[in-house]
């Protein structure tokens, strides 16, 4: 099986000639960004990053989703930070999408590639660069860590490819839908799950799902069509979609090859009151 490719943001800025409609959608319940507004002028810097910018797709806004944030990172050669998270209450998990990385964990050095995955428990001292050959980009989700007493922290962890995880096949599907996971979803001590979602041509979740997580999904690859809340829309490769809880939420795998997204939730805790 050839190498996996992902859909990653290249920037620029659409023609003149181009018309202004398009597919972004913000509601009382769901966002979505098409991969066209990932433009150059939607991007940001943050401090003591070098050769770098980030399309920061969610952030916690009030009566919207409120438990992360997530940016794509795009890092040039030699860029990137000793000290890229200012917020100790922080965790991060990251998942390459082009390109290589260098990251030093806790003191302990590892290279990441395209489907590489790295889980950065709050508190712990992490660095990042981009190694030679052209730009990487990552997705780079953060999240308040929410302690609970008597578990402690989860550990960090690495993952060299996401194929190296046997995915984990939904009940009566015949293998046409399949999660891959990257945490261990019988630790407690995480508070969130970052799992590629994969979905065979012509495969659907069939009921509409309405839960207590929050959802980001950014499409990796293919195309389909998602139902949110009250609508039916069409995404691709590149497209981001942001849920907020109790979202109804469903989809069918438009083909001609599989339907794969990353999706963030919010777990294992009880609702703050």
């Amino acid at each position: 099986m050839p190498p996996r490719t992902y859909y990653a943001p290249q920037g620029g800025l659409p023609p003149q000639s181009q018309l202004l409609t398009d597919r972004a959608v913000f509601t009382e319940a769901y966002a979505v960004i098409p991969r066209g507004c990932l433009s150059d002028i939607v991007t940001s810097q943050l401090p003591f990053w070098e050769k770098s910018r980030f399309w920061i797709i969610a952030r916690p806004m009030s009566g919207f989703s409120e438990t992360f944030s997530q940016y794509i990172a795009e890092v040039q050669p030699g860029g990137g930070s000793d000290r890229p998270e200012t917020d100790p209450r922080a965790e991060a998990a990251l998942f390459v999408l082009d390109g290589h990385l260098a990251i030093t964990i806790a003191g302990t050095d590892y290279e990441l590639g395209p489907g590489g995955f790295a889980f950065v428990p709050a508190g712990t001292k992490w660095a990042l660069r981009a190694m030679a050959g052209g730009a990487a980009r990552f997705h780079w989700i953060r999240k308040a860590y929410q302690p609970v007493d008597g578990l402690g922290l989860p550990d960090p962890f690495v993952v060299a490819s996401e194929a190296s995880i046997a995915p984990n096949v939904m009940p009566d599907t015949d293998g046409a839908w399949a999660t891959t996971r990257f945490m261990d979803h019988e630790d407690l001590r995480h508070d969130m799950h970052v799992t590629i979602v994969t979905l065979q041509p012509g495969a659907v979740i069939p009921f509409l799902e309405t839960h207590v997580m929050e959802h980001g999904l950014y499409v990796l690859e293919g195309k389909g069509a998602y139902r949110l809340n009250r609508d039916w829309v069409e995404v691709e490769a590149g497209d981001f979609m942001w849920l907020r809880a109790f979202c109804p939420q469903a989809c069918y795998a438009g083909g001609p090859g599989p339907f794969r997204y990353l999706l963030y939730k919010d777990v294992n805790r009880h609702a703050v009151l």
